[in-house]
């Protein structure tokens, strides 16, 4: 079940991570932090920002983007400047890029554990929720 988040726990996740995440989906999970994304060939559990405002939170949000990137990264062939925002319990994510910036593109990429390809998926968040 997705909740809302306060800005500052997603302020907090992009100072650790070094990004800045895109508007639109900045918008959609502090309205909703966490929930389902469809794309036309699979179901997505988006991972939530971790917050921190009480037990029941941090439990709800233990699987947060953080944590999800970090592990992601010592899979091989998975891209440098990736952001880890969805699992579909198979080992594939849906991930946001960084330009040189650091700023995350709205753009969302599907990643393929197997082969380490990775290919456009939506144009944003919006595009992902039914």
């Amino acid at each position: 079940m997705a909740f809302p988040v306060d800005l500052k726990y997603i302020i907090e996740t992009e100072e650790e991570l070094g990004v800045s995440f895109p508007a639109l989906f900045k918008e959609k999970m502090t309205a909703e932090n966490g929930g389902e994304g469809v794309t036309e060939n699979d179901n997505w559990n988006l991972y939530p920002f971790f917050d921190k405002s009480d037990k029941k939170r941090i439990s709800r949000t233990c699987n947060h983007i953080v944590l999800e990137t970090k592990q992601a990264r010592e899979w091989a062939y998975f891209p440098v400047n990736a952001i880890a925002i969805a699992g579909n319990g198979c080992g594939d994510h849906l991930i946001l890029l960084s330009d040189n910036n650091e700023k995350l593109s709205e753009y969302i990429y599907l990643w393929h554990h197997e082969t380490g390809d990775y290919e456009q998926a939506a144009e944003n968040i919006n595009e992902l929720i039914q």
